[in-house]
């Protein structure tokens, strides 16, 4: 008897306007490489979302906050609750690997947000808040804190958190006892720079961070010493070819399931670059760059079995899907696009018992 092959949904977060369903569940086509709509989530303007590490529950954010959902069996939400951040809108949200804090990122007002997970899933108070401070360059939106990430360390003990405005990636020691943090490190990054996301290597020894209006992904090797973190940057690697007075902007990053492949999106340029990520040095090989066939893709992802890709596309308001050959470097359009209004973010989700 032929084993079960794994069932995935896929949530997809957008702006709602004119539409108050945020979240879109999709079922996953994994032979095919497509989407079939499964579900909408009633839910204003969902910037991010995210899963625990247990898996077992989802986070979004929302007009004013988060709102915590419980994921039912066939990939349905449930929601649990709405917890306020006291401030304006975030732009993204991940969780502790103990799923014990919720951090929200805040691009409007600068704000760094911790709140306490409780064990049902449910989010509960504020812990600390911090506001980043300082003027940029001075030149258009690099001229005051805002900040569009925030994420762990793989060993749970520094929080990283991206501002694009200030130019640096300001490193938090996290007190996981009492939810709060403190300054450690600063990555300071290139003038104008505008640091967006990061991700980490599998073994968590590499940091990368790619850059939105350079159009660069920068690698650091991270390592602790003596109850420090310590820093240094290995690799500066573009994710599209630089051309003076272009308007291009990088916008996603994500890995394969394997962490062999690494992949970034061309806002202006409107495509996808994917590199190899040696495992054993962190460096960085490009394989290939191809149109998306979309206008600015906000988040792109690989599918879990490595052989598709789906490209959220904001303005031009769908997602193309792609086959994806990665040992030739190639990726070839996958059917029509589907239509989907202001997609920000994807994740996907492997039921447990479908």
């Amino acid at each position: 008897m032929a084993a079960k092959e794994d069932q995935y949904v896929a949530y997809v977060s957008t702006y709602t306007q004119g539409d108050s369903h945020g979240i879109k569940i999709y079922n996953v086509d994994m032979k095919k490489g497509r989407f079939m709509e499964k579900d909408r989530v009633e839910i204003t303007n969902s910037s991010y979302v995210t899963i625990s590490h247990n898996g077992k529950y989802l986070y979004s954010i929302t007009d004013f906050g988060v709102e915590a959902y419980n994921i039912l069996p066939d990939g349905d939400l449930e929601l649990i609750n709405f917890a306020p951040i006291n401030g304006m809108r975030g732009c993204y949200v991940s969780t502790d690997y103990t799923d014990s804090y919720l951090f929200v990122a805040g691009y409007h007002d600068g704000k760094l947000t911790v709140l306490r997970l409780k064990e049902d899933g449910s989010i509960g108070e504020i812990t600390d808040e911090v506001f980043h401070k300082g003027l940029g360059s001075i030149a258009e939106r690099n001229s005051r804190p805002h900040i569009n990430c925030a994420r762990m360390t793989h060993d749970n003990k520094y929080l990283l958190v991206a501002d694009p405005g200030m130019d640096h990636v300001k490193v938090y020691r996290m007190n996981l006892e009492w939810g709060k943090v403190e300054l450690a490190d600063i990555l300071h990054c290139e003038l104008d720079s505008a640091p967006r996301h990061i991700k980490i290597s599998k073994n968590g020894k590499f940091i990368y961070v790619v850059h939105e209006w350079s159009c660069m992904i920068d690698v650091y090797s991270y390592e602790e010493k003596k109850g420090e973190p310590v820093f240094e940057k290995i690799q500066s690697i573009r994710t599209v070819k630089h051309e003076q007075g272009s308007t291009n902007a990088a916008s996603a990053l994500s890995f394969t399931s394997d962490y062999r492949y690494l992949l970034s999106t061309n806002a202006g340029d409107n495509s996808v670059v994917v590199y190899e990520a040696n495992p054993e040095t962190g460096l960085l090989i490009q394989k290939f760059c191809l149109p998306v066939s979309g206008d600015y893709p906000k988040d792109a992802e690989f599918f879990p079995n490595n052989k598709f890709i789906v490209s959220l596309n904001h303005e031009s308001n769908n997602m193309t899907f792609f086959h994806l050959d990665l040992e030739a470097g190639s990726m070839i359009m996958n059917g029509p696009a589907l239509k989907v209004d202001v997609p920000n973010c994807i994740i996907f989700h492997k039921l447990e018992n479908p």
